[in-house]
């Protein structure tokens, strides 16, 4: 065995799921000494075990384990491969990221079109910071996703798809902020490291010398907006956001220079775009949301 054919992910699957060998080799119209051999040889080519005894029947070791949840993967993909091959049509599971912003405010209309085309395409929607999702999209979790500036993916390629206007967001108590120095030393709020709105924000205030007292990292715009309605600090966020989540009225919006309330969000992936992505670019272009594709 030079690797690790279908055939032999095929019969480990059929074995965990029949619960047995003989039950296994039944469904696949093999005889039982057959599909020993054939668990064997995958064992002895991985060099672990794949099952261990559970009294009278046989149950998954750890490492029979992660292989089982792999093979569930590469069967999947391989049906889909033939499929789209035969048919020229996209089937099967499409792995998306998108910022949470994106997600909220950008994708529930595109999604629904996208439904509409491509039937055959079950959409599985992921939300991350930036830099988690671009490690999702290198280590081929994700297929896509929606990230924003500031951002550096050598390896990727990129289209920018819709643009964002970022303000700074406070209580309603305060009524002006002209430069990151009126802020003082009040708190930060904003999503974990790796945030690419974030990272404007703090080298606007480092520009200026700014250092907030402390940081509150939340994991949704609903939990952020709700502790700067309360005075607990200050925020950044996409206009589009407050609008969404009806919060205009809830905060005070201040602008920010140009250089940091001027954003894209891209779109990125990894190697020749699948038929399940491609009909996505195809559903934004013609939606005139895309500039031509370029290497980020």
């Amino acid at each position: 065995m030079g690797t690790i054919d279908l055939e032999s992910l095929a019969i480990l699957k059929a074995v965990v799921e029949e619960g047995g060998v003989v039950r296994a080799a039944a469904k696949l119209h093999r005889v039982p000494s057959n599909v020993t051999t054939r668990i064997r040889k995958l064992e002895e080519f991985l060099g672990v075990r794949l099952f261990k005894k559970q009294g009278r029947t046989l149950g998954l070791s750890a490492e029979g384990r992660t292989l089982y949840n792999y093979s569930l993967r590469l069967l999947r993909l391989a049906d889909e491969t033939v499929h789209e091959l035969r048919t020229g049509k996209a089937q099967g599971t499409f792995r998306l990221g998108a910022l949470e912003s994106t997600a909220g405010t950008r994708l529930a209309p595109i999604l629904s079109r996208y439904h509409t085309q491509f039937p055959g395409v079950l959409v599985e929607l992921v939300t991350g910071t930036t830099g988690a999702l671009i490690n999702r999209v290198v280590n081929f979790d994700i297929e896509a996703a929606f990230v924003s500036e500031p951002f550096t993916a050598s390896e990727l390629q990129s289209a920018p798809v819709f643009r964002e206007e970022l303000v700074l967001i406070t209580s309603r108590q305060i009524r002006r902020v002209k430069t990151a120095k009126d802020l003082g030393r009040s708190t930060m709020i904003a999503f974990a490291n790796g945030c690419s709105y974030r990272k404007r924000l703090e080298d606007w205030l480092g520009s200026e010398n700014v250092m907030p007292e402390r940081a509150l990292e939340f994991s949704s715009y609903q939990g952020m907006i709700a502790c700067v309605a309360a005075g607990t600090g200050f925020a950044i966020a996409p206009k589009s956001v407050l609008v969404a989540l009806n919060a205009t009225d809830k905060v005070n919006q201040h602008s920010l220079p140009p250089r940091v309330s001027a954003n894209q969000t891209h779109v990125i992936w990894r190697g020749e775009p699948s038929l399940a992505l491609s009909g996505l670019m195809m559903l934004l272009q013609n939606a005139k949301q895309m500039p031509r594709a370029e290497s980020s």
